[in-house]
């Protein structure tokens, strides 16, 4: 290749032996790097024209004027220990997918508490509302609550097909079969049942039976009966009709109950087996209701009526009843119509009561009969019975005592 003036060559003088190691004017060695000379194309464009091939620059439109400058996307930010994060185009399924569900388990969850707040009180605006408290002096204000738990034999809300399936007879009877005091407060919840057929003074009637005295002058005359008698001042007031309890029964799905002996009662249209046993609303409304044939008579079915309450609460209490939405509706629904509760009861209070209910009888509380005289369900025992009812005035449940509080009210008995 000839040599290029500037190259240190012979023919413009120049020395540039620096480049390739030469000294003077002397010649490149042979292996020195030589340039190239540029040879002019026909197809070469010339520097003031742009090459077909050159990437050309688009011309920027600039912002308006005051406007913010954008601020650049921030880079993602990779996971420890994970590979480079990537910048997403629209987001990937994969990731939305968990997201959508747990919504969709969220928004479920909302609507079912919602759903199980709303039925309570949805049934309470049909339940009756009973003006309980008796005019004239009662005992004042005591600690702790004392409910009035009424099972009257009214066939209110029951149609003649019902009324008959029930063998409820009288279709005008409202005598009060079912009396039950029950308090709270800071000792054990005690649930004391009082024999239909006591004899005490009822204001304006002279000596009857307590039960009558919801005939003659309805839930007034039944408290200010109790509350003479006792001492005990009535806070809140349940009745409950006999549709109730097999309503509320059927609801939860039935109940067990574990009868001591065979019972055959055509009155009550009861047949039942000795041993622990499901029942369906009928079968235990019956069992609640049967007296005839047993050995104690009324001392006996208030025992029996304990039982039911008590299976009934368990049923109330379990996780089933409040999960299954069905079933919470049909218990709901099973109280208007068949049960009555004091004028001012708020839904709160029947709660604490449906609560309190479930607890007796089991460590956290006491079921007793009224102590009556050995061998009579009509006459008290005033030298048991009147602890009881000290306890309950003093809220001091925790003094009474096992030989007061027995199961058919009978002493000496466990």
């Amino acid at each position: 290749m000839a040599d290029r003036p500037g190259n240190g060559g012979p023919e413009d003088g120049t020395n540039y032996g620096w480049l390739y190691g030469a000294k003077g004017g002397q010649e490149p060695p042979p292996d020195a790097t030589r340039a190239i000379p540029k040879q002019s194309r026909p197809d070469q464009p010339s520097p003031d024209q742009p090459r077909h091939d050159e990437t050309r620059v688009m011309p920027t439109q600039q912002p308006p004027a005051g406007s913010a400058p954008r601020a650049p996307a921030p880079a993602p930010t990779p996971a420890p220990g994970g590979p480079p994060a990537r910048a997403s185009s629209g987001g990937s399924s994969r990731f939305r997918r968990p997201r959508f569900w747990f919504r969709m388990v969220l928004l479920l969850l909302v609507l079912w508490l919602v759903y199980t707040i709303a039925v309570p009180f949805f049934a309470w605006q049909k339940t009756d509302k009973v003006e309980f408290a008796p005019d004239g002096d009662r005992p004042g204000d005591q600690p702790g609550t004392t409910y009035l738990l009424v099972g009257s034999d009214s066939r209110k809300g029951l149609s003649a097909e019902e009324r008959k399936k029930f063998n409820t007879g009288n279709p005008s009877s409202e005598l009060t079969d079912t009396i039950m005091l029950l308090h709270t407060g800071d000792g054990p919840d005690v649930l004391l049942s009082i024999p239909r057929d006591s004899i005490v003074d009822m204001p304006g009637h002279g000596q009857s039976k307590i039960n009558s005295a919801y005939a003659r002058g309805g839930a007034k005359l039944l408290v200010r009966t109790i509350e003479n008698e006792t001492g005990i001042r009535i806070d809140e007031y349940v009745e409950i009709g006999l549709g109730g309890v097999a309503g509320v029964v059927d609801s939860v799905g039935g109940i067990e109950v574990c009868p001591k002996e065979a019972i055959k009662d055509k009155l009550a249209g009861l047949d039942i087996k000795k041993g622990c046993q499901e029942v369906d609303g009928e079968v235990a409304l019956a069992y609640s209701r049967s007296r005839k044939q047993s050995a104690l008579g009324d001392l006996d079915r208030v025992q029996r009526q304990r039982e039911v309450v008590a299976a009934i609460g368990d049923k109330v209490l379990s996780p089933w009843s409040v999960l299954n939405p069905v079933r919470w509706w049909r218990l709901n629904n099973s109280v208007p119509g068949f049960f009555g509760f004091g004028e001012e009861t708020s839904t709160l209070d029947a709660g604490r009561w449906a609560l309190a209910m479930t607890k007796v009888g089991g460590k956290d509380g006491l079921t007793c009969t009224m102590p009556v005289t050995d061998g009579s369900a009509e006459t008290w025992d005033r030298d048991r019975a009147e602890p009881i009812f000290k306890a309950f005035i003093e809220d001091r449940t925790d003094d009474i005592k096992p030989a007061q509080c027995t199961p058919s009210g009978l002493p000496n008995q466990r």
